[in-house]
């Protein structure tokens, strides 16, 4: 294995296998919460990956076994004006968006409690792997407040209305076991084995095409936001971009050679 670690401050990027990012919010004596200084290091980082074209995964998780993220940072907040609250959670759910919009397939493995921003930030992920011992939820309304990072959009669009409706409503949040079964998390390991089952899950997806993965990922979240016909279309148009590539033809080439494909994301 390979590994390279650069730490930008408040994050970690280290680069896995070459072609997976780790990226670990490193925040612990906060749980990791979002202050704008943390915020402005995620956004470095996530250029810095972007940038990367050997990068064909990225993991986003927290350091040490605490909090994955406990959301807005409400010391930070307490000396604001409202404008500046406003303004600050705004920032963080631009930031959000942005690992949302992330060209490849990204991992959010809550390693600890996420609350609030913490859980926003994992519902812009593609997928979520949970330790066993992980608590999360919107937790916005205990405090007089809404989820204003994504939390009201992305939660109904993910696990239903009336559960999303469930969740928020009653600010409770759920263990890692409820949260596989209402289809908030895709997997759950033991709290020891989180690492290494997120690793090969990111291993499987990176050992795919890489332009391919994108437009899959392009073709997913934009069909989810139309019709079913112009979707379809956007499937279509998608599906166009893989064609003239150097990496389908090797895709044919080394199925009829029974051998691994070696994928260069051209």
């Amino acid at each position: 294995m390979r590994e390279k670690v650069i730490t930008i401050d408040l994050v970690d990027l280290k680069i896995v296998e070459e072609h997976i990012a780790l990226i670990t919010l490193n925040r612990s004596e906060a749980a990791n919460a979002m202050s704008k200084s943390l915020l402005d290091d995620l956004n470095h980082t996530i250029q810095k990956v972007n940038q990367n074209t050997d990068i064909y995964c990225t993991i986003i998780t927290g350091s040490e076994e605490k909090a994955f993220s406990a959301g807005a940072d409400l010391k930070e907040r307490k000396g604001m004006t409202e404008d500046q609250v406003i303004a600050a959670v705004q920032y963080i759910g631009e930031t959000i968006t942005t690992v949302e919009n992330m060209r490849m397939p990204v991992i959010a493995a809550l390693n600890g409690v996420a609350y609030g921003g913490g859980l926003e930030l994992a519902l812009a992920c593609d997928l979520r792997i949970a330790a066993d011992h992980v608590k999360m939820g919107l937790t916005e309304v205990s405090l007089a407040i809404i989820p204003g990072a994504g939390g009201t959009q992305r939660l109904p669009r993910l696990i239903g209305l009336g559960q999303a409706k469930r969740l928020i409503y009653t600010a409770k949040p759920v263990r890692a076991e409820e949260a596989l079964t209402i289809g908030l998390v895709e997997q759950v390991a033991e709290k020891d084995k989180l690492y290494d089952e997120t690793i090969q899950l990111a291993k499987t997806i990176a050992s795919n095409g890489p332009i391919a993965l994108n437009q899959a990922k392009t073709a997913i979240n934009n069909g989810m936001q139309t019709d079913i016909a112009s979707a379809l279309t956007l499937e279509h148009s998608n599906y166009k971009k893989t064609i003239p590539t150097t990496d389908r033809m090797e895709g044919l080439i080394a199925f009829s050679e029974k051998r691994r494909p070696e994928y260069k994301g051209k």
